[in-house]
């Protein structure tokens, strides 16, 4: 097994326990979960009998990662839905404390509010939808590049990083502003970038899954890989992504706290990658 394949595996044991401790076993519901998790280890079982000339399966190895990102957020948001909401909710006031004593304000609520601009809704917007195909296309560029070595190890830099994100989401769930705050109205909600973003997120945003901001650390591990793999893709990829840093709090998706947070993640799997790399 690769170091992507036992992080997850870790991962997945983890949520289980915590489906048992929360006496999720009495919800038949919950059970298509772990029906899940067991595929899950069942899939990694098959990855161990691939042969190296096998070249899909080598792939789907690579990348099943980047596939599964959906179903293990969506199986977040499923999992604090059937918790505490008011809890929840006591999270988010905790970290508004937080953004009170480092921005002075309500940042995430304010800025747009007080700086509303069409064009740079429009551009902050687009920015934030770019999340999935910077993940995406960071680590597939470089393997349709024949540099694979490079995107699987920007793919193990970005599994490092949604980890820990995502036990936090489970383990403290905050809503974040775009569930808290009643969003923006008027033009800057109007643009067709920021329309999309909307509906994007009322198709299928997980709740509590705002601290620490995955936008930042994941998409800012992806660019890390990049850079050190293919410079010119890595700066190609840095641009839209720091653009997406603002515009998650521009836009109102996370708190200022979150991308705080998300490049403390970022920070602690630079450090963890110069580790392993000594």
């Amino acid at each position: 097994m690769t170091f992507v394949d036992r992080l997850l595996g870790g991962y997945v044991a983890v949520v289980t326990i915590i489906i048992i401790v929360r006496g999720g076993l009495f919800d038949w519901d919950i059970w298509l979960l772990l029906t899940a998790h067991a595929l899950f280890f069942a899939m990694l079982w098959m990855f161990t009998k691939l042969g190296p000339s096998h070249g899909t399966g080598q792939f789907l190895h690579a990348f099943y990662p980047v596939l599964l990102l959906l179903a293990f957020y969506g199986e977040i948001g499923v999992l604090n839905m059937r918790g505490d909401a008011a809890a929840t909710y006591a999270n988010d006031q905790l970290i508004q404390t937080w953004e009170l004593a480092v921005f002075r304000s309500q940042i995430s609520y304010e800025w747009i509010r007080r700086a509303p601009s069409v064009f740079w809704s429009g551009l902050l917007h687009f920015a934030y939808l770019l999340y999935y195909p910077i993940l995406v296309l960071g680590p597939l560029v470089l393997w349709v590049a024949g540099r694979q070595r490079g995107a699987q190890r920007t793919i193990q830099l970005m599994m490092m990083a949604f980890v820990p994100c995502y036990l936090t989401f489970l383990l403290f769930p905050v809503a974040g502003p775009n569930w808290v705050f009643a969003p923006p109205s008027g033009g800057v909600r109007e643009v067709w970038s920021a329309r999309i973003v909307y509906d994007v997120l009322d198709a299928g945003s997980s709740f509590g899954a705002a601290f620490p901001s995955s936008h930042v650390a994941a998409a800012g591990a992806v660019v890390l890989g990049a850079l050190t793999e293919w410079r010119r893709w890595g700066i190609v990829l840095a641009v839209p992504t720091m653009v997406l840093f603002v515009g998650t709090i521009y836009c109102q998706m996370h708190y200022g706290v979150d991308v705080l947070a998300g490049l403390l993640v970022l920070a602690g799997v630079t450090a963890l990658r110069s580790l392993r790399a000594a």
